[in-house]
């Protein structure tokens, strides 16, 4: 914590402010807060504990999210900051919050609609999974999956049969 007399809420509150500062490295329109993987921000024994949940368990930005997070926090006077990644409960698209579905749409990504609800067993389908997708360029929603991956693994490929407009869908996860 900064040598500076404040409270522990307000070293909590400039350390939430710090870490909601830093982006996703492969979606850099968005926050770790906007897309939903800051989970908390608090203060341990005189030190910040940032959580961050990966989207996917094995997301390769984890590990450049949890520089930029330390690095952020460092800048802020928090050299001690601890990061720490956990994985319940699962990262869920819905956690994309409604000014991160803008950014990604100003950005021409197509945001993710509502995740699915399993409760049970889940059938195995060999079929594509259908979306109720829009193209981010003209709004028709006549548009073709053209890869289930795209650039990165939370995102997939489409373009749009009216104007021919490629572009990246985030799943719905």
């Amino acid at each position: 914590m900064n040598a500076t007399l404040e409270s522990p809420a307000e070293a909590v509150d400039r350390a939430r402010a710090a870490a909601a500062r830093v982006t996703d490295p492969e979606m850099p329109m968005l926050t770790l807060v906007d897309l939903g993987v800051l989970r908390d921000v608090t203060l341990e024994d005189d030190h910040v504990v940032a959580t961050i949940t990966p989207t996917y368990s094995g997301c390769p930005a984890m590990a450049t999210m949890r520089d930029d997070l330390q690095r952020e926090l460092e800048d802020a006077g928090f050299p001690d900051a601890e990061i720490r990644v956990s994985l319940t409960p699962a990262w869920s698209s819905d956690w994309i919050t409604a000014e991160g579905r803008e950014a990604l749409a100003e950005a021409g990504i197509s945001p993710p609609g509502q995740a699915p609800r399993r409760q049970g067993p889940v059938a195995l389908t060999l079929m594509p999974t259908r979306r109720a997708i829009v193209c981010t360029l003209c709004g028709s929603g006549n548009v073709a999956l053209t890869s289930e991956f795209g650039p990165t693994a939370c995102k997939a490929m489409y373009q749009c049969r009216d104007c021919l407009e490629p572009f990246e869908h985030v799943k719905e996860i």
